[in-house]
């Protein structure tokens, strides 16, 4: 493959790039010091105080990253370490890969500093960071195999891959659109050398789950998809793709990306993967949610591809140089504006909860000790309690109406149980909330529940995904209830302070309209420490016909009940 050369002194070139780089960690190090942390940020740190080979919601990487920075230093920047240094490691991988097309340091400089979602991901600890490490590697690898046919190379590529799929399970779409690219590869035996290398450092990570009964797999593949549709989640796709891309030269990094003549396997690859990473997400859009930052693989061969086209274009206009550098200005006024708490940001709905939370989690800490502490409807504020007071005693209660978390899977409820706790919620709660507490996080309210008890973790096993049934059909499911806790549980009410229930929740369109409660039989379940029995649930189908979901849960009073068992989807005809 016959590159052409840069017409800019190499030394200069390099002397730009060293001074970019440069700044672009010490804005990164402000900003990771500064800033609150994010409730992502905080819920991947407790994934680094129980580290395993997997989690409900992503694979393992994010945990060791910020493993390490924390055990460096407990503080916003010790999370945010990694990230910091694999965010400037990847930019500098990019250049080395775009310095063999001829790409000129300046428009390097404007273009991969103009980019949105790489500011976002500089100084952000999420699965994002190294997946952004690892795909950058993946280009710079994966470019010396095309040319050279070596183990070395298969080897590389077998270990990075893996580390793509430890990352975020988008890797996976980089891997197969790259081959998708270059049908060819299959007839390298090396190949094969890395399919099977990568595989077999994926292991470990299969087993957890399948140990744990593929949560992350139930979530992504099915719970998602149970969502209701709508329009808004295709037609918001495309200005999130602009505004991740850059707020002015979004719709220029698109034009020009996708008008590069493909002149070899790379440029092939790159395209490829540009092009069919972001038909994936919008497709995607149409089954669920698809949050912005997820194309964030797709970025990095649009970057090489704007500057690829921008040689082979040569005399292409000035006036981007422009454009790109107020882009880069308004951006790092974001940034700075973020960094100094500006009370401008602090209005901006989505940044609220960046500020405050610190000494909220103080406050609360100062009020309940050494206590558990309940918090419902989402991972966020327990896992900010938890980081900032740098325990794992705030828990986070997955009610039946929200989805599943990895709290359902560590050992913190287990603890909990039959000890006095401290439920913290927005609104006040019956019977329970003593105590309005005006907060620098907002108002809260709470109260002390005694002697807790829980089933959050109980699976229940349903016999079908899906059921179809006719209006006011009897119905008998068998179901099966598994104990996973370390310890013997039982269903009775004699004896306990709060009473629990197994009731079937039937939903339609996300709201709850109907729940049926067990029979007495029910109560009279023990289960020993990972013993499972069958229960057969007496159901009665709803009188008009329609689609709806069926869960079933296990409520303890006071709470609202938990999830535990997936969601079933139910057509009465």
């Amino acid at each position: 493959m016959q590159l052409p050369h840069s017409n800019n002194p190499p030394e200069r070139a390099n002397k730009a790039i060293w001074y970019f780089l440069l700044l672009w960690t010490l804005l990164n190090a402000i900003q990771a010091y500064t800033l609150e942390v994010h409730a992502d940020e905080a819920y991947y740190w407790l994934y680094s105080r129980f580290l395993d080979w997997g989690y409900f919601d992503h694979p393992p990487m994010v945990a060791i990253f910020i493993r390490i920075g924390d055990s460096l230093r407990h503080s916003e920047f010790g999370i945010r370490l990694m990230t910091v240094l694999s965010s400037t490691l990847s930019l500098y991988i990019l250049w080395l890969i775009a310095k063999k097309y001829a790409a000129e340091a300046k428009w390097f400089i404007l273009v991969a500093s103009g980019i949105f979602i790489f500011h976002q991901y500089g100084f952000t600890t999420t699965p994002d960071a190294p997946l952004f490490l690892f795909t950058a590697l993946f280009y710079y690898i994966y470019q010396k195999y095309i040319d050279e046919d070596k183990v070395k190379w298969a080897l590389w590529l077998g270990v990075i891959i893996a580390c793509l799929l430890y990352s975020k399970y988008h890797g996976i779409l980089l891997v197969g659109f790259t081959v998708l690219s270059n049908i060819k590869l299959l007839k390298r035996w090396t190949f094969w050398v890395i399919a099977g290398l990568s595989v077999v450092l994926y292991i470990p990570h299969i087993l957890w789950q399948i140990n744990h009964g593929y949560p992350s797999v139930n979530y992504h593949l099915y719970e998602q998809s149970t969502y209701h549709y709508q329009f808004s989640q295709t037609w918001t796709y495309f200005p999130g793709q602009l505004l991740m891309a850059g707020p002015i030269i979004g719709v220029f990094l698109f034009y020009y990306g996708f008008r590069a003549r493909i002149k070899d396997a790379f440029t092939r690859a790159l395209m490829v993967n540009a092009v069919f990473t972001f038909l994936f997400f919008l497709s995607s859009s149409f089954k669920g949610e698809v949050q912005p930052q997820w194309t964030l693989i797709a970025f990095a061969p649009l970057v090489l591809l704007v500057l690829i086209q921008f040689k082979q274009a040569g005399n292409w206009k000035q006036w981007f140089q422009w454009v790109a550098i107020i882009n880069l200005v308004f951006i790092v006024a974001l940034r700075l504006m973020l960094i100094t708490a500006s009370p401008l940001i602090r209005r901006v709905g989505q940044l609220k909860s960046l500020f405050g939370f610190k000494q909220w989690a103080y406050d609360i800490k100062q009020k309940v000790g050494d206590n558990y502490v309940i918090l419902n409807d989402g991972f966020q504020n327990a896992a900010k309690y938890d980081f900032y007071n740098n325990t794992t005693k705030g828990f986070a209660y997955d009610e039946r109406y929200y989805r599943l978390t990895q709290f359902d899977i560590w050992p913190i409820e287990d603890g909990m149980q039959h000890k006095k706790a401290y439920w913290l919620a927005k609104g006040p709660i019956k019977n329970v909330t003593t105590d309005t507490l005006n907060t620098t996080g907002g108002k809260w309210y709470g109260g002390w529940v005694s002697d807790v008890r829980t089933y959050q973790k109980v699976k229940v096993d349903v016999p079908s995904a899906k059921m179809s049934a006719r209006p006011g059909e009897q119905l008998t499911l068998d179901l099966n209830i598994t104990n996973v806790y370390p310890f013997a549980i039982n269903f009775s009410n004699s004896g306990y302070q709060h009473d629990v229930y197994f009731e079937a929740c039937l939903f339609q369109e996300g709201n709850i309209i109907q729940v049926q409660e067990a029979g007495e039989d029910f109560h009279q379940l023990p289960l020993n420490s990972h013993e499972s029995k069958h229960y057969q649930f007496k159901f009665t189908a709803p009188k008009t016909k329609g689609d709806y979901t069926l869960m079933f849960s296990l409520r303890t009073d006071p709470f609202l009940g938990s999830k535990n068992s997936r969601i079933i989807a139910l057509s009465i005809k």
